[in-house]
Parts: structure tokens; sequence; C-alpha cells
């Protein structure tokens, strides 16, 4: 187990690299940062030749994989760190120095056992991107198949997991102070952070992924996702076609190609919302390095290494929050987050729909570039602070996507509205998963599960109540032990009247 003084080390280490590139000034200059962190920000730099320009990318690459993640996050959000920290932090996207081309040889062929030319008739040795985790070769099969081929960087399973250890020694102590600290449950987040990371670095589970996401984005043609090949494909190395496009972040290219800008960002948005809606199952890492424009028009992710799921019951709270918000239906906000238990009881649910009306009005109806995204999430936290409201860990993933999805349909269409995007689809899936045929439908779904263990429990009670000169019956079954002598017979009698009514009951009210 990794010593406290190595953990300091580090952490002191990695504030001493963002202060030597400058990454602190704005933490130090903030009023409203408080004073510990802001002296904290100052022994940081002492002694430092700090750069006039902030180099962001060059801070978080030095760090590690981690730190450039966040990065990643941010370089999508120019109204939140400003223009000049996104075209800086855009050098993380897939431009970061590659490994060597004879580690990448040993990784191929030491995952399939075979030499690489057995594999593939050409292989480019310069990658066309090198990013924090892997980098992406052009390469083509013998079969003649053109192909993307990623490969996990040497050691990095190693090194990403130095710094969790760290970010987790960091957390448990920060969650000892209480009050704010403990409220945002750092350790459930890192813990959480442990497990994205852990699936990202399973290239073999990121093709299953991609393949389960193409299966659900049939209803969505205008968003592809492109072919898996399984035969080269392993833990370490994700073979898949290639796609030739235009990156979202190139407006200019986008435009000189006769793309449809705002129909890419509509596209977007909506592929979007049926993956987190609709399926449960979404794409959490849409920055722009790994979205494209097909010469068609079409849209195309790559890199699902980090997949987010959420279930059917928070799938709906999420549609009613986000359709509440858009009608101004404040107080129905409120009582889905009393309902879904992220407001403890003790609060009143009309001061927590008050509270969200601050928030809310100011920016409905507006375009997102008239939004001061600062001072919307400004409120927001102040609310959840207010309302004693602890971090969701099982959320964070859809919340960050939520974010770069904004970020990048916003590049794309800057007046575009995301509400208005967004409400004619969440209707229209509100419609269906609540309305009276989701009920009925429901309620039958149920109904046959009740009826399918039906005989079961009657070879249940046949097995406790034998006839009469059979032979004893076993040891009594503990999950029927409550039946008393000479009732079971009752029981199962309704049982079964039960589920018969219930079954006539709901084919009547289906017939009406």
């Amino acid at each position: 187990m990794t010593a406290s003084v190595t953990h300091l080390w580090r952490l002191l280490k990695w504030g001493r690299t963002l202060a030597r590139h400058g990454a602190l000034r704005g933490i130090e200059t903030d009023p409203a940062t408080p004073p510990q962190v802001r002296r904290l920000a100052r022994i940081a730099r002492f002694g430092a030749r700090i750069p006039k320009a902030p180099d962001y990318a060059a801070a978080l690459q030095e760090i590690g994989p981690a730190a450039i993640k966040l990065g990643q996050t941010l370089s999508t959000r120019p109204d939140l760190v400003g223009e000049e920290a996104v075209a800086n932090l855009s050098q993380l996207q897939d431009s970061l120095p590659p490994a060597p081309f004879a580690k990448v040889r040993e990784t191929i062929e030491a995952s399939f056992g075979v030499p690489l030319e057995s594999l593939y008739s050409e292989f480019d040795e310069v990658p066309v991107g090198a990013a924090s985790i892997a980098q992406v070769h052009r390469a083509r099969t013998t079969e003649g198949r053109e192909v993307a081929v990623k490969v996990l960087r040497p050691g990095i399973e190693e090194e990403f997991a130095r710094a969790i250890e760290t970010y987790e020694w960091a957390a448990a102590h920060v969650e000892r102070y209480g009050g704010e600290a403990e409220r945002l449950r750092p350790r459930l987040i890192v813990a959480h952070f442990r497990q994205w990371t852990a699936r990202e670095l399973d290239l073999q589970r990121e093709a299953a992924s991609a393949s389960e996401l193409k299966e659900n984005m049939v209803a969505e043609p205008e968003f592809h996702v492109p072919d898996i090949d399984w035969r080269r494909t392993a833990r370490r190395v994700l073979t898949l076609d290639w796609l030739d496009g235009i990156k979202l972040n190139d407006r200019e290219a986008l435009v000189a190609a006769g793309q449809d800008c705002d129909a890419l960002a509509a596209t977007l948005v909506r592929a979007f919302l049926r993956q987190a809606v609709v399926d449960g199952f979404f794409h959490a890492d849409l920055h722009h390095g790994n979205l494209f424009a097909l010469a068609d028009g079409r849209i195309a992710a790559i890199d699902f290494g980090i997949m987010g799921r959420i279930d059917r019951r928070a799938r709906v709270w999420l549609a009613e929050i986000l359709y509440g918000l858009i009608t101004g239906n404040y107080r129905r906000v409120a009582e889905i987050h009393f309902e879904a238990q992220y407001v403890p009881a003790h609060h009143n649910v009309a001061e927590f729909a008050t509270a969200l009306r601050a928030a809310g009005e100011p920016i409905r109806g507006l375009p997102v570039k008239d939004i001061s995204v600062g001072r919307m999430l400004e409120s927001l936290f102040s609310i959840t602070r207010d309302f004693d409201m602890p971090t969701q860990p099982h959320l964070l993933l859809l919340q960050k996507s939520m974010v770069m999805n904004e970020g990048v349909a916003t590049a794309l269409n800057p007046d575009i509205n995301m509400w208005e995007t967004a409400e004619p689809f969440l209707k229209e899936w509100i419609r269906g998963e609540l309305g009276p045929e989701a009920y009925y439908a429901d309620r039958i779904i149920a109904m046959v599960r009740a009826l399918k263990k039906l005989p079961h429990l009657i070879d249940k009670i046949d097995a406790s109540y034998p006839e009469p000169g059979a032979a004893p019956p076993g040891p009594p079954l503990g999950d029927i032990a409550v039946i008393e002598p000479g009732r079971g017979l009752g029981y199962g009698l309704t049982a079964l009247i039960a589920a018969a009514i219930s079954a006539l009951v709901t084919a009547a009210l289906l017939l009406r």
C-alpha cells in the first residue's frame, strides 16, 4: 500500500506543475476563491517563472492521463473557460506525442500471438491521432478492408492506477472535514471514476459497447457507428472501419464542404437524447475529437471507451425534469427530485420549486450564446447546497456528457436553442412511457410474470402437503416455512383467483 508521504508528494508535484504553467493564475486572482486556497496557489508558484499566457494543455499533459481527461472535457466549453483556454486545451484531443511503433507492434503481436503482417497487409507506422490512453493507426486488413487500429499506450494501466490511488487518498482526507466536502461525496465520485477508467482500458469491452450502441441507433439513421472487426480485436487492440470525415470542431471546413451545421447540431442533440432517455445507454465522451461529419451529412462517432447507463425509472425522472424545465412546470420538477430522493424529505417541495424557478426562468427561450452558463451553474450549485442535496455519482457521467454535447452543438450552431430542439422529442417519449397505453402494458407484463410463478408455487404446496399415504415430505423449504398447516391450499386458491381476476380486469380495460 502506498505511503501517505507518497500521496502528498504527488499532490504537491501536481500543484507545482499547474503553477509553473500559469494554470493557477485564475484561481489566485478570482475574488470568489477562498483565502486558504488562494494562499496555497501562491505557495505553489513561489520561485517559479510563470509564463504570460497559461499553458493548460502542457500542465495537464505533464500531470498524466487522468488530468488530460479533465482537460478534454473543458475544451468543449469556451463559455466556461474562455476561447484562449479552449484553443490551448484542444491540443489534448488527439495530438499528444505517440508511443514508438516498436511498442505498438509488440502490443499487437502479443495480443494475437501472430506477426502483424498476418493481420494487416498495410499498417501506417505514424498514428493519425494519439490521445491520453491510446493511439490510432490507419491500416488495411489482409482481406483489403480499410480500418482504424486503436492500441493502448504501453504502461497506461499502471499510470492510471497510481493517479487514482492518490485521488482516493486525497478524497478520503477531504471528506473528513465534513460539511460541504462531505455532501459532495468525493470518495464515491473517485470510486466511480475508477470504474469508468477500468472499462476504458479494456478495448474488447469498448468494441462490445460500440456494437450495442450501433444496434440501438438504428432508429437514428443520421448518427453512424462504425462496424467492429472482431477477429482483430482484443483487450489492448481494437480494429474498426475507417471513417473519412471532417471533425465537428472545424466549422470552416464543414461549411466549405457544404455541410449543414444547423442540421448537424440538431442531429447531435437528438441522438444524445435517444441514447440517454430512450435506451439508457449513451456515449459519454462526445468531445470534438470523437465526432465527424461524413460526406452524406451523417454524424459518425468513435471512441466508445466511456459509456453510461441509467435505468428506466431514472430515465423517466430525467425526461420529466428536462420537459418540466422546458415548459416551466417547476412544481413537477421539484416533486420528481423528492420522489427520486435527490432532496432530503425534511425540505419543502414548494420552496424547492421556487428555487428552481429562480434558476430556470432567466434562461428559458434564450439561445445558448445568450445564456450565462457560469451564472446558471452558480445558481444550481447554490440550490444543491441550500437544500442539502448530496452528489449523485451514478448521474455524473450523464451530467458530464450533457455538458460536452451542448458545447459541441453550440460550436456548430451558436443560435441553437437546446430546449426547443429537445422539446418535441421529450414530449413524444414521455407520452409513450407515461401515457395510458404504457400503463396498461406495464400491468400486463406484471400479470404475466405473476402467472408464470403460479406453477412453482403449486409445486411447493404439493411438496409440503402430500396426499394421504404418500411418502413423508423432505425437510421444509425455508421460503414456505411461514405457511401454517391447513392453510396452504387456501393461499394457493387465493393466488389463482387473484391472477384470474387481474387478467379479466385488464382485458376489459383494454377492450373498452
